[in-house]
């Protein structure tokens, strides 16, 4: 009763109005499971790849119809009879059909939607919630939000170089607490800026996005927030994703595009230790080049024992960039988007393949998200205890915040 009876796929909208793939599998018993594919606007260049149709005609080339036939002429047929509940082999027949190593033939929009909603399938088939299909009984690790509050990069807009000003609460005991704490933070920056006269607009993430001074002044102004909101350093950190492989695309030095600046790799970790001596920064994200393996290694040695080293587009949520990340001794830490990867067991492979070698982990949304909420239930399953999903006040990062307060509750309740 829980083979796969019919896959349908969907062009849709994403959090920027660009197209996105949506993918529902159904199953014989009448399980349905739906799933929305992210996308991102600062990709490194060894992600999967999301395929796009290139017709300028529609939505300027971003349209997805190329990637719907896919799912429908080529996954759907192959999958149709398979066990719902056999994850791992639903996304090996999905691989080897691509046949590619990064799923550039089908379109790792059209698989990760697939593989998602499978699993959903699945739960549903069981009758259970995600959270507890993907990582059992006893998964009750909530994870701490890593809240964007003021964007910059190519997140924005502005004249600000850093791509992400997260807040992270460490004093908290509950989801809902850091959640409160973050988001009455969130709101007295809104009040500072507005105080200061500087724009209260916002960048893709829900993050505000005003032109400042320096990226230093933007820490001035988190801190200022931080304590107009009744809190302390004490009681809320500070994480940054740099999102430097932005600034040195073919490069050896790295230049800031909107400060006109250029700084060698040294120049940048001696600033990142600056920053980090002066503000309680515990977390700092693609703070070099993801082709920059010399340079990663002397990072984490200056600085690895101090504070989180986080890499996004240096492993890409992919096993063999991790592992050669772990044999260099770059980062300690590694960003969890799946579709980095393209599907369910790959993304659950690099969690595994950290967490045994001291690596910690970090669900991850994308820039152009959707309400898609299956990031937040993979949080709890994985036990990764970091997330990072935007600012209060968009409903497709809203969405990953309230499906956890529900999880948290019904965690509670048991």
């Amino acid at each position: 009763m829980t083979k796969i009876t019919a896959i349908n796929a969907y062009e849709m909208l994403d959090s920027r109005g660009n197209p996105t793939l949506g993918a529902e599998v159904i199953t014989e018993c009448g399980a349905k499971g739906f799933a929305l594919c992210p996308s991102g606007a600062s990709t490194g260049i060894y992600e999967a790849i999301e395929l796009r149709d290139g017709d300028e005609k529609r939505y300027f080339g971003k349209g997805v119809l190329k990637a719907v036939a896919n799912v429908e002429r080529a996954i759907a047929p192959s999958l149709l009879g398979v066990d719902v509940l056999k994850q791992r082999e639903i996304d090996k027949i999905m691989r080897d059909l691509d046949g590619s190593d990064n799923k550039s033939n089908l379109g790792a929009n059209a698989i990760l939607a697939v593989s998602l909603a499978a699993a959903r399938a699945a739960a549903e088939s069981l009758k259970m919630p995600l959270y507890r299909y993907l990582g059992g009984a006893i998964c009750d690790k909530m994870p701490r939000p890593m809240m964007n509050i003021l964007n910059g990069g190519a997140h924005a807009a502005n004249n600000i170089d850093i791509q992400e000003f997260m807040i992270v609460p460490v004093s908290c005991k509950s989801f809902a607490e850091g959640l409160k704490m973050c988001s009455e933070v969130y709101h007295s920056l809104n009040k500072i800026l507005k105080a200061e006269g500087l724009s209260c607009g916002v960048g893709d993430e829900g993050g505000f996005a005003p032109n400042l001074q320096s990226d230093e002044k933007a820490l001035e102004l988190i801190m200022k927030a931080v304590n107009t909101a009744g809190y302390s350093e004490s009681d809320i950190n500070i994480a940054l994703d740099v999102a430097s492989g932005e600034w040195n695309r073919g490069r050896s030095d790295y230049l800031l595009p909107k400060r006109n600046l250029k700084m060698s790799a040294d120049n940048l970790i001696q600033y990142y230790e600056t920053l980090s001596d002066k503000y309680p920064v515990i977390s700092i994200e693609d703070g070099l080049g993801e082709d920059d393996w010399h340079a990663w290694g002397k990072l984490t040695k200056r600085l690895g024992e101090k504070i989180q080293l986080v890499g996004d587009d240096l492993f890409v949520t992919n096993t063999k960039r991790l592992e050669a990340g772990i044999k260099s001794g770059a980062a300690n830490a590694i960003l969890i988007k799946p579709n980095q990867i393209g599907t369910l067991t790959e993304t659950l492979d690099v969690i595994s393949l950290a967490k045994e070698n001291g690596y910690n982990c970090i669900l991850s949304h994308r820039s152009g998200e959707t309400e898609d909420a299956f990031i937040a239930d993979l949080a709890v399953a994985t036990g990764v205890g970091q997330i990072k999903t935007g600012a209060p006040c968009r409903s497709d990062r809203v969405a990953k915040y309230n499906r956890l307060l529900k999880i948290e509750q019904e965690i509670k309740r048991g």
